[in-house]
């Protein structure tokens, strides 16, 4: 039985000449049906006709109905025979390449093992819940491709580093821009000397981290599990399916934002009582402007038409035995969200919200201005260094606690399982 590296090229699947402009699509998940209806119409080959099929099918359709899943694999079926989409000839790496403003990340698109994430080689720090990790299963199931890549991070490989650098000194196979002004450049790697390079230096690498897409990991291993018995004694090891469709990055060229916290009422108290309780275990400062946090340990608050910066002043965990705690999404929960407002299962409650720092505090504004929330709560973005190291530990970090941009383009490229 094969035993397959931790990273593998693919024979993938991607935008034919000239056609990803027509093709790419945000991640199926940070669209509605309404928005993604929209995004699509007048584009009948944009890739949300495969990862939101539902827009295809009566509105109120139920998105997690069979029904949807046959239309997704219709429609991939249609774009592969009129040739929008190609398949490669060979297994090949991709070199990504994503630019938003002034931030530019450049990594691989590969084929991420299976056993190595459920070995936890390929490490984790969220939990998934059933019913989103069955519908990437049925989605991969019925289009018989991986269709979305999951976000991983990597501690950087010279090696790596160095083909990288090459192959972006030659004209890519396409670069478009995608919504909100990303642009998405994809180089094929198929030099075999490259492909060997990468291969075995990533399967020097202790570990890789699942920065985003826990989901569709989770769904490629129970897709594995799947054709194995399906395919019994044909199984071999080294069919696609053993491998999860992954973008993965160098972790000092990516970019977390703040994931902050709105709540929509003060738990019974008035906002003049509720501050004079925050004074027991934070320093609470009013800001002539918005309270930006500027560094760990520092909350930015904004209630009553007000910004106040609120600073610990009783002792918060270090880390050193246990890095959730020690998080600012931790200090947060524990001493206002759980301790003072009474919210203690952030998965469950819905008292709060999160707003992902990319809409900046004006957001946060908006939603307690407008009387649907009444406070809200700006962080320090979570470090990679502290997502590695809840990780390393087996351990899960608090709801919403990363907020990753740019997001990576559905459609791109796509692993099929065969």
């Amino acid at each position: 039985m094969t035993k397959l590296p931790l990273f593998n090229p693919i024979c993938g699947i991607r935008p034919a000449k000239g056609m990803a402009r027509e093709v790419i699509a945000p991640p199926y998940d940070v669209l509605d049906s309404k928005e993604a209806r929209r995004l699509a119409a007048g584009k009948p080959h944009s890739f949300l006709h495969v990862s939101k099929a539902e827009i295809d099918l009566p509105e109120g359709t139920d998105v997690y109905s069979e029904a949807v899943y046959r239309k997704a694999a219709e429609n991939f079926r249609k774009m592969l025979d009129g040739g929008v989409l190609v398949r490669e000839k060979k297994p090949c790496y991709y070199v990504y390449r994503l630019k938003m403003g002034a931030h530019v990340q450049t990594g691989l698109m590969v084929g991420a093992c299976v056993d190595d994430y459920d070995s936890n080689r390929i490490r984790k720090h969220e939990f998934t819940r059933p019913v989103k990790e069955d519908d990437r299963v049925n989605q991969i199931r019925f289009v018989q491709a991986q269709t979305g890549p999951a976000l991983l991070a990597y501690k950087q490989v010279p090696e790596v580093d160095a083909v990288i650098r090459a192959k972006v000194g030659e004209p890519p196979e396409f670069s478009v821009e995608g919504t909100g002004g990303v642009v998405h450049t994809l180089w094929v790697l198929e030099r075999e000397s490259d492909i060997r390079t990468i291969t075995e230096a990533f399967e020097r690498q202790k570990a890789v981290y699942i920065a985003d897409g826990h989901h569709r990991s989770a769904a490629s291993s129970r897709i594995k599990k799947l054709m194995v018995s399906v395919r019994g004694a044909e199984h071999t090891g080294a069919e696609p399916y053993n491998c999860c469709l992954a973008a993965a990055f160098p972790v000092d060229e990516m970019k977390i934002w703040d994931y902050n916290r709105v709540v929509r009422d003060l738990n019974g108290m008035e906002p003049g009582v509720f501050l004079s309780r925050l004074g027991e275990s934070f320093s609470v400062s009013r800001t002539a402007g918005r309270a930006k946090p500027s560094a760990r340990r520092e909350f930015g608050m904004y209630l009553n038409k007000e910004w106040y910066m609120l600073k610990p002043s009783v002792p918060t965990p270090s880390g050193k035995e246990d890095p959730v705690p020690a998080l600012d999404v931790s200090v947060l929960s524990d001493l206002v969200l759980d301790r003072l407002l009474g919210i203690k299962d952030l998965r469950k409650s819905d008292r709060v919200d999160f707003v992902g720092g990319i809409r900046g505090l004006e957001e946060l504004e908006r939603r307690v201005d407008s009387g649907e929330m009444k406070a809200a709560f700006a962080l320090y973005p979570t470090s990679l260094d502290e997502l590695m190291a809840v990780a390393d530990n087996g351990q899960v970090m608090p709801p919403k606690s990363t907020w990753f941009e740019p997001k990576l383009a559905d459609g791109l490229v796509s692993n099929p399982l065969l």
